[in-house]
């Protein structure tokens, strides 16, 4: 791949889709005003408060909630319309940034206040992240959602590179309060874009989900995905740790640096610079070297880079730093969330990647209050020094949860079961549904089928099953009889559409262990007793 900034590299080529390219446009700008509120926010509150904790929740403050709601925001945004959810969203934060900004211009705002707004501002942020995220698939092509999502990096950091330093600048001349009403105004354009957006519709053959029974299907595929298991165990180490750096830097900033506004924006501004240059060099890196050696390599250069902000003195020095810091950690994060993307196929996308983010955020309200007290009680330095060592001794998730080993699945649905018989067509909620598949199996391979269906089970149990077996009978040993129960006897019709070509091979490395011309003999049954709906 090219790795030049040239309108020809392939990392561009999905600003040439129109609606990809007003929804970027409008969110980097959104994204120059989110950073400055972030810095101003972080800054007021090293204003109002010296308690390293207080400064610390902040971090907290906006990441909690997406703890709090990933999973029903993840589960609301597969089942409803997510232009119209991400325009709620998006007016939600006007709101409070603008309610922040006119509280803090009326000089009312104190500790606790601008933690509760930022708090409020993460309830809108952690509603909107799943469905923003989710709808990239939609507005480019499969071999262009690298690109598209390394583009999503960069323009957030270039939001990073130069929001701060405006907001340094603004916060001099006018105050925190002016950047809060800018932020709130900023999202105005991304309301207009989505406004004029023509989304097409999923179609789908089955029942619409509810939002409850659509959470515990979301939750039920990444429990039993090894695919996003892994990406999820490799993001919560980095995030735990690596959120030193967001939680300390106001106050490495202000009370080590000695930095002001100005300074602290600069600082920031580094950092968004180096995640623009590494949003620049991720194609080459992914040309050359495996995923796994890619996040290794940019998880070794994090560490180096917190490790030095502990030690160094010299303003420089810090911003050089922070740009080495920049390009490690959009190097990681683009290849973590495009590694989720890619495991997660379109009916589960927004509620797989909404327990991502929950790992995310979770890992930084966590990292955050941790990264905190131990400076409160070690000192800025050494919390930065055992924040790097952690994230070196996280790297030996790698040796159990290789992200390279599910590269490249195929996650169309494959649509081969065929349509269950029946006398009469069921409720929808009629249930539960116990399904029945009965195998003949050659002896000599009776080890291999149990052992292959192993993985049949995960399938069974990712796209719905709440209970599975696999049975030998006694009178014919050569017989075995799988089964499972579904919930309903529309999770079973969503069963259907769920199983991907990917599976395909997993299902069939079962079947051949079958006597010659043997074919599975599917049954379906409904719970003989009638319950309430």
């Amino acid at each position: 791949m090219a790795t030049t900034g040239t309108a020809t590299s392939p990392i561009w080529r999905p600003l040439a889709l129109p609606v990809f390219r007003a929804l970027w446009i409008a969110s980097v700008a959104s994204n120059v005003g989110t950073v400055m509120h972030d810095t101003a926010a972080g800054w007021l509150m090293t204003s109002l408060s010296r308690s390293a904790i207080l400064v610390a929740l902040m971090q907290t403050a906006s990441s909690l909630p997406m703890f709090l709601l990933s999973l029903p925001s993840g589960a609301l945004a597969d089942v409803v319309d997510r232009r119209r959810l991400l325009m709620v969203t998006q007016a939600w934060m006007l709101a409070a940034a603008g309610t922040l900004g006119v509280l803090t211009v009326l000089h009312v705002t104190s500790p606790w206040v601008l933690l509760g707004l930022t708090f409020t501002m993460g309830l809108g942020n952690a509603l909107n992240g799943p469905a923003w995220q989710a709808v990239t698939p939609e507005l480019v092509a499969a071999e262009d959602l690298t690109a598209a999502v390394a583009l999503g990096g960069a323009g957030y950091n270039l939001g990073r590179a130069v929001g701060p330093a405006i907001a340094g600048f603004i916060i001099a001349a006018a105050g925190s309060g002016a950047v809060f009403l800018l932020n709130a105004a900023s999202f105005v354009g991304v309301l207009i874009v989505l406004s004029r957006w023509q989304r097409r519709p999923r179609q789908s053959l089955s029942p619409t989900e509810r939002v409850m029974g659509a959470m515990r299907a979301g939750t039920r595929y990444v429990r039993h995905s090894l695919a996003m298991r892994a990406v999820l165990v490799r993001a919560g180490v980095f995030i735990l740790c690596g959120s030193a750096l967001w939680a300390l830097l106001p106050l490495l900033a202000r009370h080590v640096l000695g930095l002001g506004s100005v300074g602290y924006g600069v600082l920031l501004g580094c950092l968004g610079a180096g995640a623009v240059a590494g949003a620049v060099l991720l194609p080459s890196l992914q040309a050359r070297f495996s995923i796994d050696q890619v996040v290794g390599g940019g998880t070794v250069l994090f560490a180096a880079a917190i490790a030095a902000l502990g030690a160094v003195r010299s303003p420089l020095l810090a911003g050089v730093t922070m740009a080495a810091a920049g390009v490690a950690w959009l190097v990681v994060m683009s290849s973590l969330n495009v590694a989720a993307q890619t495991v997660l196929p379109a009916w589960v996308r927004a509620r797989g990647l909404a327990v991502y983010l929950l790992v995310f955020q979770g890992g930084l309200a966590a990292g955050s209050a941790l990264w905190g007290a131990v400076a409160s009680h070690e000192g800025i330095p050494y919390a930065f020094v055992y924040a790097a060592l952690g994230l070196l001794v996280g790297l030996a998730a790698a040796l159990r949860y290789p992200l390279a080993a599910h590269a490249g699945l195929d996650l169309t649905p494959a649509m081969h079961w065929p349509v269950p018989a029946v006398a009469a067509e069921p409720h929808p909620e009629d249930g539960p549904v116990l399904v029945t598949v009965v195998y003949r199996i050659e002896p000599r391979r009776a080890d291999e089928f149990a052992e292959a269906m192993r993985a049949v089970a995960r399938l069974r149990r990712r796209d719905g099953a709440i209970r599975w077996g696999l049975f030998r009978d006694t009178a014919e040993p050569e017989r075995y009889v799988e089964t499972f129960i579904v919930e309903s006897w529309a999770e079973h019709l969503r069963q259907h559409e769920r199983i991907t070509v990917a599976d395909l091979a997993i299902e069939q490395r079962a079947f051949a262990c079958q006597v010659e011309g043997a074919r599975p003999v599917v049954r379906h049954y409904l719970y003989a007793y009638t319950i309430e709906r």
